[in-house]
């Protein structure tokens, strides 16, 4: 799907002239594709009913996290806070995967002569990404490497290298691992806060403080930002008019890197 890549932070309109000759805005696609039905399911989740609890997916993950991102760029320091949550969430996250993954690949290897190709899908899920911010992307790679991670699994099972109770195991864990990804940003509460209400000690701040919990004091004075984090910007009118939990049009939701005065 097309969409818009707007220019890196550190380049601004007004620090350019715009020719006639200039190239116009770039455009790209991304698409995420995947062979088990087991990664599949977490793209959308489940809604909760009665006895079962809701299960996040990617797409709920992505919605909530525009929000919070929106908020780390106005300042609010409780969303560069789950930003560095879910940056470490995603770091711990990859790592337990790619730990699944070596082990599936090691007894694969005990085959010797005999040459085994992973299993794929006849016909695979295939579905554009449109999100506005990178830890979003991100999420979707760990979507894709669990999604390698079963069908290695259950390849795995079918030669005979992995019992069918490790197998299913195997498969568990790493279903948790993201469903433990894709939850995180629900404890996140959007109150139109930023640093200098928090800094005075604001009822807002208190109510914030409530919900959310005590802020680091490294996170407060913005010396500890997660790496991905967006630059601030501070508008006269305050936050974002237009905070919302639905998608962004495509136009909005298909940039990779943010200019300062973009609003998605």
């Amino acid at each position: 799907m097309n969409r818009s890549v707007s220019d890196s932070n550190d380049l601004h309109e007004s620090d350019w002239a715009m020719g006639a000759d200039d190239p116009g805005p770039l455009r790209g696609q991304v698409w995420l594709t995947l062979q088990t039905v087991q990664a599949r399911r977490l793209v959308r989740g489940r809604s909760g009913s009665a006895g079962k609890p809701p299960i996040f997916g990617l797409t709920t993950f992505a919605d909530r996290l525009r929000v919070i991102w929106q908020a780390a760029r106005d300042d609010d320091p409780y969303a560069d806070w789950w930003l560095i949550k879910i940056h470490e969430a995603l770091e711990s996250k990859e790592k337990r995967l790619r730990s699944i993954r070596q082990m599936v690949d090691e007894r694969l290897a005990q085959m010797d002569a005999i040459e085994v190709a992973v299993a794929t899908s006849e016909r695979p899920f295939r579905t554009p990404l449109r999100f506005a911010n990178p830890y979003a992307y991100r999420a979707a790679h760990l979507l894709a490497n669990y999604d390698a991670e079963v069908c290695a699994a259950l390849t795995a099972h079918h030669v005979g290298v992995l019992a069918h109770r490790t197998c299913v195991d195997l498969i568990r864990q790493g279903s948790h691992e993201i469903r433990g990804l894709f939850s995180l940003p629900q404890g996140y509460r959007f109150l139109r806060i930023d640093r200098g209400e928090v800094e005075r000690g604001s009822p807002k701040a208190r109510d914030a403080e409530r919900r959310m919990g005590s802020l680091p004091d490294e996170v407060l004075s913005g010396e500890h930002r997660a790496p991905l984090a967006p630059q601030r910007r501070r508008r006269s009118s305050g936050f974002s008019d237009h905070m919302q939990l639905h998608p962004a049009s495509p136009s909005s939701e298909g940039r990779f890197c943010p200019a300062e005065n973009d609003d998605a």
